[in-house]
This record gives C-alpha cells, structure tokens and sequence, in this order.
C-alpha cells in the first residue's frame, strides 16, 4: 500500500495496519510506487484530514486489496483511524463526501394526454390508476409500483426494448412492424415517441405505492 506524507508521516499506518493484520491475518506492506491500494486524492472517501478528503484506489484485482478496502470503509475501520491520537489529539476525520446536485429534468409530455396513452397502450396489461382498477394482469405491477423504483421514468422511456414489449409493440420510425411472415403473437400496440413523452409525463404525477419496504427487482 503506499499513502501521501501528510499521511504516512501521521504514525496512522503503523497504528492501524497492524490492527488489520490482526483481524484478518492480512499484512500489508507500505511501499511508495506499484502499490495494490493506493491512499491519496481520488478513490473512495475513507476519511479526512483537516478537512481534506482521502480515498482509496485498488490498482489490481486482489482479495487481499479488497479485503482491507472492506475493512477500511467498515464502520470499524474508521473507528480505528478516528481513534488515532497525537499528543492527545485527534489527527484524522470522518471522510468528507461530497453532495451532488440533481437537477430536475423537465418533462416535455401533456400528462392528460398521457393517462388516454397508458390506458389505450398499457391498460390490457398494467393498472394504471383507478381508472381501470380492475383490469390488467395479475402478475404485472401497476403504474403506481413501478413508480417506486429509482429508474421508473428510464423504465418508461424505454420500455418498448424490455421484455416483453419488443414481441408486440411497435414505435413508427424506431420499429417497424412486423413481417407477415413471423407476426406478433398477440395484438401488436402501436405508441409514437411523443405518446411516450406523454405517459412519462402522466407516471410523473402518480404517487409511488406504499410497499413497506424499497422493491426488489432485477
């Protein structure tokens, strides 16, 4: 492993380091070039020094690396490194992160438009609000779940490539329709790309099921 002098200078390797080895039977040997695990700017935040950040790096694939990275980023590993002292006093910090802005993303879509879209495009399958409650298949999530994932506006802006929906949905001018020869084998549904931006618009305004937990899914 090799470490920047504000670091290596600190006596926090030889502090922490044998604690590791102890834990897990690992030794790690402090070098200053062509080190597996790399202590400096980039990398994972681990922890901070005067309120600079330091990261770790795994330059190879090594179970040993990813052994002490595990570690080090464990809540016990920083708790080794903030219990480091000098003279009585703390040298190092929790590691600083640093927040990242979203920016909101306009949706260009009429959701108006877009409920008359999803429940002519997607009702056969999916329950889409209260206006067809009871329709649908049992085994394919409502608007209202799919809403809970993180991905959902991505999931509907491209939905017509996951599975199932390339077997019998065609978008003019991105997929053509089927040969006669190998047709769909159900009723193929027809979208176009501004109806997509509608029902993106429309699923924007659905309030994401109460599941109890975060969904799980592949």
């Amino acid at each position: 492993m090799s470490a920047p002098p504000e670091v290596s200078d600190s006596g926090l390797l030889a502090f922490m380091l044998p604690r590791f080895a102890l834990k897990h039977g690992v030794r790690v040997t402090v070098v200053e070039s062509d080190a597996e695990a790399v202590l400096g700017e980039a990398g994972v935040p681990v922890f901070a020094k005067e309120g600079v950040g330091v990261g770790l790096v795994l330059t190879t694939d090594s179970p040993h690396g990813e052994t002490f990275a595990a570690w080090l980023t464990s809540d016990i590993g920083l708790r080794t490194v903030l219990s480091f002292k000098v003279d009585g006093d703390s040298v190092f910090s929790e590691p600083v992160v640093v927040q990242e802005e979203v920016a909101e993303v306009a949706l260009s879509g009429d959701a108006r438009r877009g409920q008359d879209a999803s429940l002519r495009a997607c009702g056969r399958c999916h329950v889409i609000g209260e206006i067809n409650r009871m329709a649908g298949i049992g085994s394919t999530p409502s608007f209202a779940v799919l809403r809970t994932m993180g991905d959902w506006q991505e999931r509907f802006e491209i939905f017509y490539v996951l599975n199932p929906h390339p077997s019998f949905t065609i978008i003019p001018e991105v997929i053509e329709e089927f040969d006669e020869t190998r047709p769909s084998p159900i009723a193929p549904v027809t979208v176009t790309l501004e109806e997509i931006e509608d029902i993106v618009a429309y699923v924007a305004g659905i309030d994401p099921a109460d599941l109890g937990a975060p969904i799980a899914h592949q």
